[in-house]
């Protein structure tokens, strides 16, 4: 059995300490060394990135810690395998690439990062062998794992961004952290959206009764704030092509969000879109959903774009992407639909 991806909800390690009482003044790189299990370079980076500070206020390696103060980490979390990555000549669709990080294109179909089910065969894998002997050797990472930054599932498509260094991974993971990432997807939903935009916001975790798939949640219960913003780009009488913007990443968001309001996306059969959710129930209507579940077999969700700032130089940087053949496909045989509707043809219900 594969095992399903998760998105973005495990990407950071937080944690707090407070400097003791009769602690004498101490640089905070040196005194972090001491304290934790990181490298004084690794602590470095994260101050610059500002993923550690003082009493809620970004400081300078040269910063000397003082009794009661507060000092906050939010760092990223590196994923990997227990043994080394076997590298794997996987075509990869490279869109930028630089010392610091690289922008790809993920097609439909391919697992993310190695685990239960998928050990081989992933993108992680894909990568070990495009860096060769440059394989990026990541903090603490003892196997030589990939600087996934962020994850997105395996029949998802589009872009994502790798961290080729300590400095980007831990810069990048702040930005996903404070919500500066600008991340847009195109879902195609069933059923025609009441309003043109608006915002889903509540609490999604995974549900009990079912450890594959999410659930929302009432406030106060199991879960964590997820929050959509979602905007109406094309209606096709019982589908709509949706842009998602993400303020927060958590596992199937958009996948729990648009079934929660009633709009599954089209083709996902882990949230109720993989059979007829709105139409006639004439025969030949049946048979042309058909058609379009056989050109697309995933869920309908394509990671369009994304924008952040650069790790290093500090310029914004916006990356866009174009729907796959699949997914193109697919709305295609929509606006074909609705064509011959407008048409009147008699043949098409």
């Amino acid at each position: 059995m594969q095992e399903e991806e998760k998105e973005n909800d495990d990407l950071f390690e937080i944690s707090e300490i407070k400097v003791d009482g009769k602690q004498s003044p101490l640089r905070i790189d040196k005194f972090l060394q001491i304290r934790t299990q990181f490298s004084r370079n690794r602590i470095q980076d994260a101050i610059k990135a500002g993923s550690i500070t003082v009493d809620d206020k970004q400081i300078k390696a040269n910063h000397k810690v003082k009794p009661g103060e507060l000092i906050k980490m939010v760092l990223p979390r590196y994923y990997g395998a227990e043994s080394p990555l076997l590298a794997e000549d996987i075509a990869l669709d490279i869109r930028f690439e630089d010392e610091d990080l690289l922008i790809l294109h993920k097609p439909p179909g391919l697992v993310v990062h190695p685990g239960v089910g998928n050990w081989t065969g992933t993108l992680a894998n894909a990568l070990a062998f495009h860096f060769g002997k440059e394989l990026p050797v990541l903090e603490g990472n003892g196997h030589n794992r990939i600087g996934l930054v962020h994850r997105i599932d395996k029949d998802t498509s589009g872009l994502m961004v790798v961290a080729k260094s300590d400095l980007a991974m831990t810069h990048l993971a702040k930005q996903f952290f404070d919500h500066t990432i600008e991340r847009t997807y195109y879902a195609l939903v069933w059923g025609d959206l009441e309003q043109d935009k608006g915002t889903i916001s509540n609490y999604v975790g995974r549900d009990d009764r079912n450890p594959r798939v999410n659930r929302v949640y009432e406030e106060g219960e199991d879960g964590k704030l997820a929050i959509t913003h979602y905007e109406v780009i094309e209606r096709m009488y019982y589908t709509t092509l949706v842009k998602c913007n993400l303020e927060t990443g958590r596992t199937h968001q958009i996948r729990v969000h648009m079934q929660h309001l009633g709009h599954p996306l089209f083709s996902d059969r882990h949230y109720g879109g993989d059979k007829i959710v709105k139409g006639t129930v004439y025969s030949k209507y049946k048979q042309y959903v058909e058609k379009i579940f056989t050109a697309m077999p995933r869920q309908a969700l394509h990671a369009k774009s994304i924008g952040f700032e650069h790790p290093r130089t500090g310029e914004r940087m916006l990356f866009d992407s174009e729907l796959p053949e699949d997914f193109q496909t697919g709305m295609n045989l929509w606006r074909d639909y609705v064509a011959q509707r407008k048409a009147g043809k008699k043949n098409m219900p």
